[in-house]
C-alpha cells in the first residue's frame, strides 16, 4: 500500500505556520499611521534610556549624575525574573527614568509632542526638572505637549520618568498584587514615541479629552456588499495667530492600493479655534470586514492650507457593522453567524520579561490564536497594547475591550472619578478598530454599586454614540438592568426569553478544588507530562463531571448565547498564588500544549483564510515514550481518523516469559494494521470530538521492534480523512537517545528590526538522530550571542544556561540598534562525548522603520536588570495576608457561576 507520510512534530508546528503567514506586520504609531508623505516627523524614543530601580532624591534635576546608571531600551521591565515568578515575586515600588535627547533645526515651527503607550502604576513625568505630567494608572497612553512644557531646540534636554507600581487603591485596578489574579510588574513597558504636528493640526483624542471627539472617529451605517455609509468625524485645531481657511480631505484607500472613494471640504478657525467636520462617504461594493475575511482599508486624511498640504495621517479601518439580536444571535454585516463565537481571555504576560512584550510578540500571540480557528480574545482584564489591538484587526480576531479592575471598589469619589475615565479613554483610543465587538466597562468580578454600573453605561454609549456599540456587564452584578450583553453561563430557553438580551461567558474552563489551594483539571503545567495534557484538553473539550463549562456544553447553548471565552490562554503569573497559572493551552513562552491542538481540531476544515493556518488538522497526542497512555488520542476535524500503525499480535496474548526474552521475536508477531474510526460530530455540541484509539501502544512492542533491528517500523501516522480522501496526515515515532541540539525561530514571519528592542523567540529542541524530539531529555542548555542581539536573563532566573522541559528550552533575543547577522549558539551546559551536539543558528536584523533619537547609547549586555537585592515595599503580616484572600476566595465564589 502506497503511503504519504507527513512528518513534523507539534512542538514545531507553530513556527513552521507562522512564517506561512507572517508579511512583516506594521503596527500604528503614537495611535495612527504616519502619512507616506510624512507631515509629521516620528521617531521612535525607546532607546537610550538611563535606568534606576528604587527612590533617589533630586531624579529630575538637570544636573543630577546618572553616569552609573543602566542604559535600557522600553519596552523595559523593571526586573527579569524567572518562569515562574508568581506569589509577589516581582519587585513593586519606585522606579526612575532619565532620557537625554537633542532637537535639530527640522523641528523649527513645528509642535514636538511625546506619546508615551502606558506607564505602569502612577507616573511623574519631567522636562528639564520641571514636572509637566502626573499620572494614575498603568494602561492607557500618556500624551504630552513638549512645546507648551517649554522643550530647547538645539540644546540637550533630559526627561525623567518617575514609575511606580506599589500597590494604590486611589485608581483601578487598585487591588493590592499580593490579593490579585495577575501582576503589575512595572516600568514604561510600552513603546514611546516623539512627533510633530504643525501648528494646524489633527488633534489626538486622548489628549484633546472630549466626549465622543478629537482627533478621528469612524463610523458605519447600512451596511452591505452592496454599499456602504462611512461617517468620518475630524477634530483640526489652529494654534497658528491668524485665521485659516483650511481644506480636510478624506480618501478610502483599498489593499491594493486603489482609492475607492474621497471627500473634501472647506472650513475656517480662528487662532486657538478647534473645530469637528463631518464627511458621509458612500462606497460601492465594499469589502467588508468579518472575522473570516478581514479587509481593511487606508482611511487618509489630509489638511492642506492654501492648496498646500500640511498635516496628514493614515486609519487604519475595517467597514463592518455588529448587531446583536435577542433570540436571534449576532449578526456580522447583516448576516446571521450561526456558529459559536469562541476564543480565550489574553493577559500581556510572557516568560522573563512580564508585561514588556515588543510589538512583534504581541502580533505573535493574535497569530497563535487565530491558527487554531478561534475568533474572539475577551483582553483581560486591561486595555492591551495598541500593536495587538492593530494585530486583531489585520488577523480577523475579535476583541472585548475591557476596562483596568479586578475585585476591587473604593468608596472614594477619586477612584470612581478615575475607572470612568479609564472607561472614557480606551474607548477614544480603540474606537475606530473594527475587532472591537463589544466593550466591558465593569470592573471584573467587582461588587460596584448599582450608580457606578449606570455611569460606566452611559459613558460607553455617550463615547460612542452610534450602531454596533455594546457593553457587557455579569449577571449577578448591580445595575446589569442597564447592559445590552449579559455576561453568564448557559441557561434554559426561558431564561433568554425573560431577559430579551444576548448573552456570552466571559470565562469558562477552570475548575479549582477551592480558591485557596487551586488544584485543577484544567491547569497543568507543560513539563507535568502527557497523562496531565491529555486531561487538560479532555477537560476543555467534553467532560462528564459538574465544576466547569466546556467547548460542548457552550456549543450547545441557546441561540440568543453567543460564545465564551476560555480562562486562559496563556500560562501566566499571579501576585496571590506561589503557582503562575497553569491552565494556558500554551506556555509562557507560548510553546503549546496538547489542548491547543484540540483547539485546533475545532475550526471548520473547509474554511480557507489568507491571514492565518486553517483547512484540515490532524494531530497525534502520543510521544512513544516508555510512560505514554497506552489509549492513543487524535485530534482532528476530519470526517474520520485512520491509524496506521504496527501492530503486536503477541501483545494480546497471556505473556509469559519468553515474551520478555532478549531473542528476536518470530516475523509473525507483528503486522502492519489500520483502524478507522469517525470523528464525532457534535450538531449542536462540540464540533469535532477527540479519537481515541483503545489499546494501541505499548511501550513492550517498541523495546521488541528496536531489539530486533525494526525500529522504523514503530510508529503511528494518523490520516484525516475527507470525502474519502486523504487530506492530511501526521507521524508520530518515539525518540531514541538524545542526539543533538536543533535551534528555531518564533518569528510570525516579522523580520526583526535593529532598534534595540525587538525581542525574538529562539527554541532549542532536543533531538534523536532522525529528528525525532526527546520529551524526556533532562539537561541544561548553555546559550551564546555573537553579533547583533544579546540575550535577555541569565543564570540568576534560569535563563541561561536554562533547563530542558518537555524537550525544549526558550530563549530570548534582544536586538541591538545595529543591523546585521545574529548568530545564536546552543550546546549542553556540560557537554561530553556522547553528548547532543551543538546547534547554530543565523538571523538577520534590518534597519528599523523610524528613526531613533537617542544620545545615550546602551552598552551591550547592559539591559539584564537582574534579581533586585532591594526588597517589596508591600510586605504584609501573614495573619493579615491570610485575611484578606479569604476574601478573594468569597469573591471568586460569587463569580464562579461564569466559569
Amino acid at each position: 500500500m502506497k503511503r504519504k507520510f507527513v512528518l513534523y512534530n507539534f512542538l514545531f508546528l507553530v513556527s513552521i505556520t507562522s512564517l506561512l503567514y507572517g508579511n512583516d506586520f506594521q503596527y500604528s504609531t503614537a495611535g495612527f499611521y504616519n502619512h507616506e508623505k510624512n507631515y509629521r516627523k516620528v521617531v521612535n524614543f525607546n532607546v537610550g534610556w538611563k535606568y534606576y530601580r528604587g527612590d533617589v532624591k533630586n531624579a529630575m534635576s538637570t544636573d543630577f549624575d546618572d553616569s552609573k546608571w543602566d542604559v535600557i531600551s522600553t519596552p523595559h521591565t523593571v526586573e527579569l525574573l524567572p518562569s515562574n515568578a508568581s506569589g509577589g515575586r516581582n519587585y513593586q515600588g519606585v522606579v526612575w527614568y532619565r532620557k537625554r535627547f537633542e532637537l535639530d533645526d527640522s523641528y523649527l515651527g513645528q509642535k514636538i509632542w511625546i506619546h508615551f503607550e502606558a506607564i505602569m502604576g502612577k507616573s511623574k513625568i519631567y522636562l528639564n526638572g520641571t514636572l509637566i505630567k502626573e499620572h494614575f494608572g498603568g494602561f492607557l497612553p500618556i500624551i504630552i505637549d513638549l512645546s507648551e512644557a517649554g522643550v530647547k531646540l538645539d540644546e540637550k534636554n533630559i526627561i525623567a520618568v518617575c514609575a511606580d507600581n506599589s500597590n494604590d487603591t486611589s485608581f483601578p485596578p487598585g487591588k493590592t498584587q499580593e490579593t490579585m489574579d495577575f501582576c503589575y510588574f512595572g516600568g514604561i513597558y510600552r513603546d514611546c514615541w516623539l512627533y510633530t504636528t504643525p501648528m494646524v493640526y489633527i488633534t489626538d483624542p486622548n489628549y484633546v479629552n472630549t466626549q465622543a471627539g478629537g482627533g478621528i472617529f469612524v463610523s458605519y451605517e447600512n451596511v452591505s456588499d452592496k454599499e456602504a455609509t462611512v461617517r468620518i468625524s475630524t477634530h483640526i485645531k489652529n494654534e497658528e495667530n491668524e485665521n485659516r481657511r483650511i481644506s480636510l480631505k478624506n480618501s478610502l484607500i483599498d489593499e491594493s492600493g486603489k482609492t475607492t472613494t474621497s471627500d473634501t471640504k472647506n472650513i475656517i478657525l480662528k487662532p486657538g479655534e478647534s473645530k469637528t467636520t463631518d464627511q458621509i462617504i458612500r462606497i460601492k461594493q465594499p469589502k467588508l470586514w468579518h472575522p473570516d475575511a478581514p479587509n481593511l482599508y487606508n482611511l487618509v486624511t489630509e489638511v492642506s492650507i492654501n492648496n498646500k498640504s500640511v498635516d496628514g495621517i493614515v486609519t487604519r479601518i475595517g467597514i463592518r457593522s455588529i448587531e446583536f439580536i435577542p433570540l436571534e444571535g449576532l449578526y456580522i454585516n447583516g448576516v446571521l453567524f450561526e456558529e459559536k463565537l469562541l476564543g480565550a481571555n489574553r493577559h500581556q504576560d510572557f516568560g522573563y520579561i512580564g508585561n514588556a512584550m515588543t510589538n512583534n510578540l504581541h502580533y505573535g500571540d493574535v497569530l497563535k490564536l487565530r491558527n487554531t480557528g478561534m475568533r474572539i480574545i475577551r483582553s483581560a482584564h486591561y486595555p492591551q497594547d495598541p500593536a495587538f489591538m492593530d494585530a486583531c484587526d489585520k488577523l480577523g480576531m475579535f476583541v472585548i475591550v475591557a476596562t483596568p479592575g479586578w475585585q476591587f471598589w473604593n468608596n472614594d469619589p477619586i477612584f470612581e472619578e478615575r475607572a470612568i475615565s479609564d472607561i472614557r479613554n480606551m474607548i477614544r483610543r480603540d474606537r475606530n478598530h473594527p475587532s472591537v465587538i463589544f466593550w466591558e466597562p465593569i470592573l471584573n468580578e467587582t461588587r460596584f454599586p448599582e450608580t457606578f454600573a449606570k455611569k460606566a453605561y452611559d459613558a460607553v454609549h455617550e463615547e460612542y454614540p452610534f450602531p454596533g456599540c455594546y457593553a457587557a456587564i455579569d449577571e449577578q452584578s448591580r445595575g446589569s438592568k442597564y447592559y445590552d450583553i449579559i455576561y453568564c453561563a448557559p441557561k434554559q430557553a426561558k431564561f433568554y426569553e425573560d431577559l430579551g438580551k444576548c448573552c456570552f461567558t466571559r470565562e469558562f474552563g477552570d475548575c479549582v478544588d477551592d480558591w485557596y489551594s487551586h488544584n485543577s483539571y484544567s491547569r497543568v503545567s507543560r513539563s507535568w507530562g502527557e497523562h496531565g495534557l491529555i486531561h487538560q484538553a479532555k477537560h476543555y473539550a467534553k467532560k462528564d463531571y459538574e465544576g466547569s463549562l466546556t467547548i460542548d456544553q457552550l456549543h450547545k447553548a441557546h441561540k440568543s448565547h453567543i460564545g465564551g471565552t476560555l480562562w486562559h490562554s496563556f500560562d501566566h503569573q499571579r501576585g496571590y498564588h506561589p503557582d503562575p497559572f497553569y491552565g494556558g493551552i500554551m506556555d509562557v513562552f507560548r510553546q503549546p500544549k496538547y489542548s491547543y491542538a484540540m483547539f485546533t481540531s475545532q475550526r471548520d476544515p473547509a474554511l480557507k483564510l489568507p491571514i492565518a493556518e486553517s483547512g484540515p488538522f490532524i494531530y497525534i497526542a502520543n510521544a512513544m515514550s516508555p510512560f505514554s497512555p497506552e489509549d492513543v488520542t487524535v485530534y482532528s476535524n476530519c470526517d474520520s481518523v485512520r491509524l496506521i500503525y504496527t501492530r503486536d499480535n503477541q501483545k494480546t496474548t497471556i505473556q509469559t516469559a519468553d515474551a520478555f526474552s532478549l531473542n528476536q521475536p518470530p516475523a509473525s508477531r507483528f503486522k502492519l494494521d489500520t483502524i478507522v474510526k469517525p470523528v464525532v460530530k457534535g450538531n449542536p455540541g462540540i464540533p469535532n470530538e477527540p479519537v481515541v484509539f483503545e489499546n494501541v501502544f505499548s511501550f513492550v512492542s517498541v523495546r521488541a521492534l528496536h531489539r530486533s533491528k525494526q525500529e522504523e517500523r514503530a510508529f503511528f501516522t494518523a490520516e484525516g480523512i475527507i470525502d474519502g480522501n486523504v487530506v492530511v496526515s501526521h507521524t508520530q515515532m518515539p525518540s531514541k537517545r538524545s542526539d543533538k541540539i536543533k535551534l528555531s525561530v518564533d518569528n510570525y514571519g516579522i523580520t526583526p528590526e535593529a532598534n534595540g528592542s525587538d525581542i525574538i523567540v529562539i527554541k532549542a529542541s532536543i533531538t534523536d538522530e532522525r529528528g525525532n524530539l526527546r520529551q524526556l531529555a533532562m539537561e541544561k542548555i548553555a546559550f551564546y550571542v555573537e553579533g547583533e542581539g544579546e540575550i535577555v536573563g541569565d543564570e540568576t532566573i534560569g535563563a541561561n544556561p536554562c533547563p530542558v522541559e518537555c524537550g525544549t528550552a526558550p530563549l530570548l533575543v534582544r536586538t541591538t540598534t545595529n543591523p546585521g547577522e545574529i548568530k545564536i549558539i546552543a550546546k549542553l551546559d556540560y557537554d561530553g562525548i556522547n553528548t547532543a551536539t551543538p546547534d547554530t543558528l543565523i538571523l538577520h536584523s534590518v534597519k528599523p522603520n523610524l528613526e531613533l533619537l537617542y544620545s545615550d547609547a546602551p552598552a551591550k549586555g547592559s539591559g539584564t536588570y537582574l534579581k533586585s537585592s532591594i526588597k517589596n515595599n508591600k510586605a504584609k503580616d501573614n495573619e493579615s495576608l491570610r485575611e484578606d484572600l479569604k476574601k478573594v476566595e468569597d469573591e471568586q465564589k460569587f463569580f464562579e457561576v461564569v466559569h
